[in-house]
């Protein structure tokens, strides 16, 4: 004899008593549980369970998750390929998509070229591969079928797109940041051109680059890096400053400055602290002593001036239309 739960009645349990061998649930019921283990699963699917008066535990309504047939999927004829972290820097996974309809079709364990060209195997009839710039799930799909043609998704080839931008950005930063404070100044900048002299000068002797990282203590990507740019103003990079307390009174100093050029620190903090400033005298030196007071804008960082350029015109901010169209162009090289 076995006591098996039905659906409330009225806002009362309802118990069948029957004689089967395992049965503990009604399919009207196991429909539900099934339908809360899908949306919730464990702790949440019970708690929800409980107010509609059935008493399961979290690891009976895992259980029943996991006994639920998979659905099949057909393989479609565009397929979308990419990984996600599990463990970010630690484990990765590799999702499989219809590029069409963005259906997840499945999920393999690792992102290996092996698995990848196994699942392909497997499942014939992809017509397209879309997938990122990288080129293990390259070498995978042509390992699978070479008659598969291979392609890149939006987002990735925008990614990429603003990638190549943010480098290049980076590299014209001496030209693009003279509307902000000067870039020449400072130890950073400094030491990085007495290193691409260093470098430079090595290889014009006909050092290989393996020998120059090891005469000069450096990685041998970072020898590459110098070696590829032709003049060391390239990698001297824009000062990046966070907003400060001074911002607000920065054109009340520029102008006094620009009217006596050796008005004195203490005279400018007690003029801009009668104007509400609540800084204190440390960030107002710091602040000049950076240069920020007579430069034509604030310094941006590349990131920054790469998401002006690549940003719709349509969908900006009011501060990036202003910043896009009052920054003076710097003088072309």
């Amino acid at each position: 004899m076995r006591h098996v739960a039905d659906e409330a009645v009225g806002g009362r349990p309802v118990m069948i008593d029957l004689s089967v061998r395992y049965q503990r649930r009604t399919p009207a019921l196991q429909i539900v549980v099934e339908a809360v283990a899908r949306a919730l699963a464990g702790t949440a699917g019970a708690r929800l369970l409980l107010h509609l008066h059935q008493v399961l535990s979290w690891a009976t309504l895992l259980s029943c998750l996991l006994r639920i047939p998979l659905p099949e999927r057909p393989v479609p004829k565009v397929l979308g390929i990419d990984e996600f972290a599990l463990r970010r820097g630690k484990r990765y996974a590799t999702i499989l998509i219809d590029a069409a309809s963005g259906q997840r079709i499945d999920v393999l364990p690792d992102r290996k070229t092996e698995s990848v060209t196994a699942w392909l195997r497997e499942h014939r009839g992809v017509e397209v591969a879309c997938r990122d710039g990288a080129s293990d799930f390259a070498q995978a799909v042509t390992d699978a079928d070479p008659a598969i043609t291979q392609c890149m998704d939006r987002w990735h080839l925008w990614h990429g797109l603003a990638e190549a931008a943010w480098k290049e950005v980076g590299a014209h930063s001496a030209c693009w940041a003279k509307i902000g404070p000067p870039v020449s100044d400072g130890r950073r900048a400094t030491n990085t051109r007495e290193r691409w002299h260093q470098v430079h000068q090595l290889l014009d002797t006909g050092v290989g680059l393996l020998d120059c990282s090891r005469r000069l203590n450096l990685a041998l990507n970072t020898v590459k890096r110098y070696a590829r740019h032709p003049e060391p103003e390239q990698m001297v990079r824009a000062p990046a400053y966070r907003p400060t307390l001074v911002d607000p009174y920065r054109e009340h100093l520029r102008r006094r400055r620009a009217e006596n050029p050796a008005v004195p620190v203490t005279h400018l903090l007690h003029e801009i602290r009668e104007l509400g400033y609540p800084g204190s005298a440390n960030l107002l030196v710091r602040y000049i002593n950076q240069g920020r007071v007579e430069a034509d804008h604030a310094a941006l960082s590349p990131r920054k001036a790469t998401g002006l350029l690549l940003t719709d015109p349509a969908r900006s901010r009011d501060e990036q239309r202003d910043l896009r169209t009052n920054s003076p162009r710097p003088a072309r090289r």
